[in-house]
């Protein structure tokens, strides 16, 4: 349970910085900060904020 409040959190924190950064860059690829990213990257970790983000950039295709 430490473990997946951990990666959760991190990976939330991740996500934050991330859109952020993707907005003062002018990309408008942002992944909300939900309970569904919150389970996932607190479940899979780095790789499923990487997920998350490879889901949403298909979806722009």
């Amino acid at each position: 349970m430490k473990k997946f409040l951990t990666r959760a959190i991190l990976g939330m924190f991740l996500i934050f910085c991330i859109n952020q950064y993707l907005t003062y860059k002018g990309i408008s690829l942002n992944v909300g900060l939900n309970v569904i990213s919150f389970l996932t990257s607190g479940t899979l970790g780095l790789p499923g904020v990487a997920l998350l983000y490879g889901v949403l950039a298909l979806e722009i295709l």
